[in-house]
């Protein structure tokens, strides 16, 4: 990866608004994902891109889950380490998951496969890894208007917004590889929050921007926020199945 890209995850300028979940609704839509699958406890999830292992935490804490989190970020997985030991974080990607076929019960993305440069390949290692009827949780960004992904895509920013896809592509490439969607809801209210809560930490989004330009010289933010707009983001909760036929909206 260019090493001019700016890693908006591994810096501060979120954490200071998100905590350690770094994602708009923090764990809210991860409990409601728990909920949805009625995971049995001691059930084996993954959180793929699992950060500091927020998420893994919670699955472990409040859901008697055995959780493991996987992220290639060294920064956030020593930072999780050294806030909780007892959390079973290791470092990889979603392209080449170290885990046996048919392995977990549950896989959780949380802005996650919006950052893989391999997505098509994730999403194969994902459906492989899972158990026969194992559940994929997938909470994430997504560009209600395809027409501004090029401008996405040209910024220099490792963030979920530069690979956003629009709803039906990437509900496309999951049925493509077998699985089957049971669920899709919009947040994008969620998103709209932390917009609000990112102008209340720094003043304003151009000011949230230009920290990130002083840290990295990299991100216009000018051309940030107007890709942003004209992209019309959104925020989604996306439950899919390996072995399902039933399709809900909700």
């Amino acid at each position: 990866m260019n090493n001019d890209i700016f890693k908006l995850y591994e810096s501060d300028l979120l954490r200071q608004t998100t905590g350690d979940t770094l994602r708009p609704g923090g764990v809210y839509l991860t409990d409601l994902g728990v909920n949805f699958c009625n995971f049995p406890p001691d059930a084996r999830v993954l959180d793929v891109g699992c950060g500091s292992g927020a998420t893994v935490e919670r699955l472990v804490s409040r859901y008697q889950l055995q959780a493991i989190g996987l992220d290639p970020s060294e920064v956030l997985l020593e930072r999780g380490r050294t806030k909780n030991p007892d959390l079973n974080l290791i470092r990889g990607v979603g392209e080449d998951l170290p885990f046996p076929a048919d392995r977990m019960d549950g896989i959780f993305a949380e802005c996650a496969l919006s950052l893989m440069e391999g997505l098509d390949q994730a999403l194969k290692e994902i459906f492989r890894v899972l158990k026969p009827g194992g559940w994929f949780v997938v909470n994430d960004v997504y560009a209600r208007n395809p027409d501004g992904l090029e401008s996405l895509q040209e910024l220099k920013l490792e963030s979920c917004i530069r690979r956003a896809l629009p709803k039906e592509s990437l509900m496309d490439k999951l049925t493509e590889r077998g699985f089957k969607i049971v669920h899709w809801c919009d947040h994008t209210n969620l998103l709209t929050q932390l917009t609000v809560n990112l102008i209340m930490t720094h003043g304003s989004m151009t000011e949230f921007w230009l920290k990130s330009t002083s840290c990295s010289g990299s991100v216009d933010p000018n051309l940030a926020q107007a890709a942003i707009k004209k992209a019309k983001m959104g925020y989604f909760q996306m439950i899919a199945k390996k072995d399902t036929v039933t399709v809900r909206e909700g």
